[in-house]
């Protein structure tokens, strides 16, 4: 007999325990020679050393399962349980698919312009977007990171704005640097929740594996292997998006989305977004991609918003 302490990582322990511990039970009802004791985060397993390495075979399946899916139920427990077994239904023949949301929650592209996105993220390493507000610009930006930093095409993702303010000022903001900043970025912070668990995005940014930063933090530094998004970018000066631009690095994807008519600049002619659209149109490698009011899928009113202040501007 012996005895193995195995630690759920990111993994929740409500998703892979089960409401009542319903899955831990029929983990159990697999497992008779071993004894399971489940604690917090921790899980011991007591029992022959055979059974012992079949048993971490199977958690690992069940915690790469959970990482891609986001979701667990008896009947896809059942199915990677048994040997061999299926796991039925999950997985999606869905071209426009992205990412697993939380819950097992499928986001994809769903309209002709997300997709123009996600097709030419697959030819090109600098994306930009601009488009008006709703029209899931920075969603689908923030899907396709967490898309690859899952498949491992990168091993990090930045995520950055620039602190601009729009009615308010940073320094009558309660709070130290980083309490002043999310506000800016809980865009940014929303879009990633529901993407993935609280657990394992907070497990991540502690890792610096996901990286919040103001536009200002970005001078400097070269990234390599990660995934970049810079939004709200019409807020960036040009001097300041052309030194974002010039950060990149080998084995990098850029994303750049924002919405021209929603400049807060002092001068809204020197907006880097609007500069940067003029002088990269037709550059190899970068794609421009222009969101329209047909893209807005928030609430319905939204589109009916932003064309009332279309005609009056």
């Amino acid at each position: 007999m012996i005895e193995k302490l195995i630690y759920l990582k990111s993994v929740d322990p409500l998703l892979l325990y089960g409401a009542n511990n319903q899955h831990l039970e029929l983990i159990k009802r697999f497992f008779p020679k071993i004894k399971l004791i489940a604690r917090g985060d921790q899980l011991k397993a007591i029992g022959p050393a055979g059974e012992i390495t079949r048993f971490e075979k199977k958690m690992e399946e069940l915690f790469n399962h959970l990482d891609k899916y986001n979701r667990l139920t008896a009947l896809e427990l059942e199915g990677i349980l048994v040997e061999n077994g299926p796991i039925n239904g999950i997985e999606s023949q869905d071209d426009d698919l992205l990412i697993f949301g939380n819950n097992g929650k499928p986001i994809r592209a769903r309209t002709p312009h997300q997709k123009e996105m996600v097709e030419k993220y697959h030819s090109h390493d600098l994306l930009i977007a601009t488009g008006p507000a709703g029209s899931g610009k920075t969603y689908i930006a923030v899907a396709l990171a967490g898309r690859a930093l899952r498949n491992r095409e990168v091993k990090r993702v930045i995520l950055s704005r620039p602190a601009v303010e729009s009615g308010e000022h940073l320094g009558f903001l309660p709070g130290d640097l980083r309490e002043k900043l999310d506000p800016y970025l809980q865009p940014l912070y929303d879009a990633l929740l529901d993407m993935m668990p609280a657990r394992k995005l907070k497990e991540y940014m502690e890792d610096n594996v996901i990286q919040i930063a103001p536009l200002a933090f970005m001078r400097g530094r070269t990234l390599e292997n990660a995934f970049v998004i810079l939004d709200e970018a019409q807020n960036a000066s040009v001097n300041q998006l052309k030194m974002f631009l010039t950060r990149m690095g080998e084995n990098s994807k850029f994303a750049v989305t924002g919405d021209i008519t929603q400049i807060d600049l002092p001068d809204p002619n020197k907006s880097g977004l609007v500069h940067a659209r003029e002088i990269l149109t037709g550059i190899d490698g970068i794609a421009l991609v222009e969101f329209s009011r047909q893209d807005i899928i928030r609430h319905k009113l939204v589109e009916k918003i932003v064309n009332a202040y279309e005609q009056k501007s």
